[in-house]
């Protein structure tokens, strides 16, 4: 006997893609109740007929027209006629957990060496082809979960992934050192390369997510060249310190011989003194370091040359420059003394040193080496 059901509606939960309603063999007056993101497909006795979207249905005849003939002839308003109805969950289904079972073995494009990885993530699906689905995986089965829908596509599903992981990193030359900075385009490419698979039983693949890859940790190779990996960039990085390093040292030392120069043109200008004038103090402390102490007719050139310093030490050694000038006016010794010729290369060797310093001219300098040389012939 045929059951009176006045309403079909969906009862099962978000984790089904496919459920069965338990009533069967319902009369022509029976309310069917479709909800948003559901679809409903009318079995008559095991064929799939009619399908109805989001909406609410009388099983009539002006409804459902491939079987309204059928339920016109029942009698009574009852149908001998085996009668189903099944709900498809159109919902995108999230967070459905995969994993290979093995590991994909490959050679590493960067370093050549051969590596064994896994891999695991997570997904989301969703029922497109009502009609696809219902008839190539569910048959007569009352409902079809998460569980029972990855359970069917685990063996394609996990040798699909191992192969188009393989050919991912081949085809973008990534080293295992790199992978998990690619996640992303491992999961774009390799969602790309499943969906005609899950197409083909009427279900659209809307997200992959590759979140985790299992390293050879522990491998000596693998170890290995993660070592060199890791001092190649170790060194580099270590090569920039020193190098920003170095030159923070050496904008210091610049910066502090800045600060001191600026320090000694301060103490000049407060003494009164230039750096030409300072420099002849130096080089006149030179000459006078060589010279015998209060030997004045030795000094020579050295002690005139001192008066032409600048005012500050023109006073200081006036009558000593004096002097010596004076002693140079004495008459000369016998030339061809060796002595003679000793004091005045000495004499020569001083004069030059304080014409280098800028303490007097070339005209000063040939008049003095010449003055020199008549003491001596």
């Amino acid at each position: 006997m045929a059951q009176i059901c006045e309403i079909l509606k969906y009862e099962g939960d978000n984790g089904t893609f496919i459920w069965k309603h338990p009533s069967e063999d319902f009369n022509s007056l029976t309310q069917l109740i479709v909800h948003e993101s559901q679809e409903a497909i009318f079995f008559l006795n095991g064929q799939a007929l009619d399908l109805f979207g989001p909406g609410r249905y009388t099983l009539e005849t002006q409804n459902i027209p491939k079987i309204g003939s059928v339920l016109n002839r029942a009698t009574g308003d009852k149908t001998p006629f085996h009668c189903e109805v099944y709900f498809i969950n159109k919902t995108e289904q999230m967070s459905i957990k995969w994993g290979t079972d093995s590991k994909v073995q490959y050679i590493d494009p960067q370093y050549g060496f051969p590596l064994a990885i896994g891999a695991s993530g997570e997904m989301s699906l969703r029922a497109a082809d009502s009609r696809k689905l219902l008839v190539k995986l569910v048959g007569t089965e009352r409902d079809l979960g998460q569980q029972k829908l990855v359970s069917f596509f685990r063996a394609f599903l996990i040798t699909r992934v191992k192969t188009y992981l393989a050919q991912t990193i081949k085809a973008n030359g990534i080293s295992i050192f790199e992978i998990d900075e690619n996640l992303a385009a491992f999961s774009a490419n390799i969602q790309k390369l499943l969906v005609p698979d899950f197409a083909d039983y009427g279900i659209s693949l809307e997200r992959f997510f590759v979140t985790n890859i299992v390293k050879p940790d522990g491998d000596r190779q693998y170890e290995k060249f993660k070592e060199l990996h890791f001092r190649q960039y170790a060194d580099i990085a270590e090569a920039k310190l020193r190098q920003q390093t170095d030159i923070i040292y050496a904008q210091t030392e610049a910066q502090k011989v800045v600060i001191d120069s600026q320090a000694q043109a301060t103490k000049r200008a407060q003494e009164g003194y230039t750096y030409a004038q300072e420099r002849g103090f130096d080089v006149a402390e030179k000459i006078a370091e060589n010279e015998a102490v209060g030997q004045f007719t030795n000094m020579g050139v050295g002690l005139g040359t001192m008066a032409g310093v600048g005012g500050a030490v023109g006073g200081m050694v006036g009558g000593a420059v004096n002097t010596a000038m004076n002693a140079a006016a004495e008459p000369a010794k016998p030339a061809g003394s060796a002595d003679d010729m000793a004091a005045f290369k000495a004499k020569v060797e001083k004069l030059t040193v304080m014409k280098e310093a800028g303490l007097i001219g070339e005209e000063e300098f040939n008049q003095m080496k010449a003055k020199l040389l008549s003491e001596i012939l």
